[in-house]
């Protein structure tokens, strides 16, 4: 590695960056390319998107890749486009048709009948192509080579399934739905159940995420715009006030954490961030009766 190398990597501080993942490029393709731009290997993802899908997914760079298991990312919003008139081998556009019926003549009463019946709590089955693993290989892989896939319904939420607009061509309908949901939920499995229902099958045809978690898409950076003035879209102080409650504490106290060390609950509810008296967050803790322990030291003693 030549002298600059190692002065830029050395110069990029921890930190989360949101981006606005393109079509057609997998997140690994994403951290690839921030790595890149970015000037280190230290880049992790918390979380896939689909290639087919667009929008928010959440980057970790240097220090800040160890926060990234503890991100409390269990809700998460879509915008999406559902094809009534076709089912898929993958429930999505990318798939090979399995069958086909006259969809454009599905009312639009029904299709909000049917919307509302997969909204609230659910026992969804996912689709073939998920990476579900089945035996240790992943559902998709097996469905690639042909082999037959059954998964198990999950339960799932679906807090918030809207449709914004309706749309006919010749032989399908368009939806152009919002989802809010709970992690784990499959928005091509819900267009492939909503087409069932109508008994024309459908499909997923576009899917963008606008949020997960607390991270959306206000913050979020297309990887040309990254390329044209590198940066991150948070340090690691302002992920940690973002994603999890604060507690401010006095000097003895964070220097305590910064070695590892239990101090005095605050009795605050599952995962929260100490800050030493300058505003850095120090670590990341959890209540255990009259204690709170340490679940990740982010500015270790020294």
């Amino acid at each position: 590695m030549s002298e600059g190398s190692r002065k830029q990597r050395t110069e990029v501080p921890p930190g989360l960056l949101v981006v606005d993942k393109p079509a057609g490029m997998t997140s690994h393709d994403v951290v690839s390319k921030v790595r890149r731009i970015m000037g280190t290997r230290r880049v992790g993802h918390a979380g896939t998107l689909d290639p087919m899908a667009t929008g928010v997914l959440v980057l970790g760079l240097e220090r800040a890749t160890k926060l990234l298991g503890h991100l409390a990312l269990d809700t998460k919003a879509y915008l999406a486009t559902i094809r009534l008139g076709a089912s898929t081998t993958t429930d999505d556009a990318e798939g090979e048709v399995l069958a086909e019926a006259d969809g454009s003549q599905v009312s639009e009463d029904a299709v909000r009948e049917g919307i509302a019946e997969l909204t609230g709590d659910l026992q969804q089955v996912p689709s073939a192509v998920s990476a579900i693993k089945v035996n240790g290989r992943r559902a998709y892989e097996m469905a690639r080579n042909g082999e037959a896939v059954e998964l198990a319904a999950r339960p799932v939420t679906v807090s918030r399934f809207d449709l914004l607009d309706l749309r006919r061509t010749e032989a399908t309908t368009e939806l152009d739905v919002l989802v809010e949901c709970s992690s784990g939920t499959y928005v091509r499995a819900l267009a492939r159940d909503l087409g069932a229902a109508l008994g024309v099958g459908g499909h997923l045809g576009e899917l963008r995420r606008t949020r997960v978690g607390p991270f959306g898409l206000a913050k979020a950076r297309t990887l040309d715009q990254l390329a044209e003035d590198p940066g991150l879209s948070m340090s690691l102080d302002e992920a940690v006030e973002t994603a999890f409650p604060r507690r401010n504490v006095d000097a003895a106290t964070a220097r305590a954490l910064s070695h590892g060390q239990h101090v005095p609950a605050a009795q605050v509810e599952g995962t929260y961030g100490m800050f030493d008296p300058e505003g850095r967050a120090v670590a990341l803790v959890q209540d255990r009766d009259r204690k709170a322990k340490p679940v990740l030291v982010i500015v270790p003693a020294g």
